[in-house]
């Protein structure tokens, strides 16, 4: 993933200290997203969540995998995610 502009709209979470993701999973508070920025195992991120009405996300980072095309496949855990912000995440899972 890049930063260029046809990219951005598949942006589902912006982090807080730059760079996005988009969310491959949701099952419970287990995580996994398409990030252009790795995280360290856990790491604590910040994230806010594309589209109306913003919301905030934590994740507590499991680690990354960096793949072929230059982003990072990071999984984690939603920490203080209500039902209706993990019902969210899950639904742009696909």
């Amino acid at each position: 993933m890049s930063d260029e502009t046809p990219s951005a709209p598949l942006a589902h979470v912006v982090w807080a200290k730059g760079g996005h993701a988009q969310i491959v999973s949701v099952v419970g508070d287990a995580i996994v997203l398409r990030s252009t920025t790795p995280a360290p195992p856990g790491a604590r991120l910040e994230a806010t969540l594309a589209g109306e009405p913003a919301a905030a996300v934590k994740v507590k980072s499991h680690g990354t995998h960096r793949e072929g095309d230059g982003s990072f496949t990071l999984k984690g855990r939603l920490i203080d995610a209500t039902r209706e912000l993990r019902d969210r995440l899950a639904a742009l899972s696909g």
